[in-house]
């Protein structure tokens, strides 16, 4: 039975386009497909912030200091064909290709009507 998901992850503005052809290669025939269209997804831009603390090597800011940043929340469906291993594989690709040390994402199961 096909299961399909929703990812949702943040990322930086600059980076976004990057992490998404980065998936979109990696992954063309579970991620962003609905129907007849290919590499779907949704950007909504906002502003993260975050505060480093002693241990974090941030990618961007300094530790101790809360940093604001031009953020996108990027929602793309996973159809994984039944295999929950595929979406591992995918957040661990995200994971290899976005520049936050902790990559803030969501994955949500998705009912078929």
């Amino acid at each position: 039975m096909a299961l399909r998901f929703k990812l949702v992850f943040f990322s930086p503005r600059i980076s976004t386009a990057g992490i998404l052809e980065s998936l979109f290669t990696d992954f063309p025939h579970e991620l962003g497909k609905i129907g007849n269209y290919e590499q779907c997804a949704f950007s909504t831009p906002g502003v993260g912030q975050f505060k480093p603390n002693k241990d974090a090597r941030p990618a961007l800011g300094s530790t101790g200091q809360l940093e604001h940043v031009e953020e996108d929340r990027v929602e793309i469906i996973i159809n994984s064909d039944g295999e929950r291993e595929k979406v591992k594989e995918i957040i661990t690709a995200l994971k290899s290709v976005h520049p936050y040390e902790e990559v803030a994402y969501d994955v949500y199961r998705l009912e078929i009507f």
